[in-house]
């Protein structure tokens, strides 16, 4: 199964590639994960946040690998526990399906897309910005994985 990690935002600092890759490195080829990274919509005096959204989820639309599971990560999603998390992920795994994870630029996503969505995925109440967002989200799809693994790193 491969993890589409399909965020809108380019040019990330340094520490952002780094976490990033630290984390999808360490997952097997059968949870591999693969981040696609789309420009953000050009935003002008005159533009609206609808219009923006709107041009950010056809961008993200067009790179949706088909047949594909699609999860947006949204404010408003459910939250979870690592365990209830790293469940989710076996379901995953075990239906043979691709994913892929959305996230949206500064002002979210387009609530078409977000309709679409299998499930929406709240990481946390906090505003979090992008570049942690990243970090954060390999991590836990690390994380889940070991807990699925047995495997020490996650410990409750």
């Amino acid at each position: 199964m491969i993890i589409h990690f399909i965020v809108i935002g380019q040019k990330m600092p340094r520490w952002v590639q780094d976490g990033y890759t630290e984390y999808a490195k360490r997952l097997p080829k059968a949870c591999s994960l693969k981040l696609v990274e789309l420009p953000m919509a050009t935003r002008g005096k005159s533009g609206s946040v609808a219009h923006y959204k709107a041009e950010e989820a056809k961008r993200i639309l067009a790179v949706l690998p088909k047949g594909c599971k699609l999860v947006v990560l949204d404010e408003h999603g459910q939250q979870t526990t690592t365990v209830q998390f790293s469940q989710k992920l076996d379901d995953w795994l075990a239906s043979g399906q691709d994913v892929a994870l959305v996230v949206g630029g500064p002002d979210g996503l387009a609530p078409e897309l977000i309709q679409q969505a299998e499930w929406k995925w709240g990481l946390s109440k906090l505003t979090l910005p992008h570049p942690l967002v990243r970090v954060l989200v390999a991590e836990q799809i690390y994380r889940a994985w070991s807990v699925l693994q047995n495997h020490p790193y996650h410990r409750e």
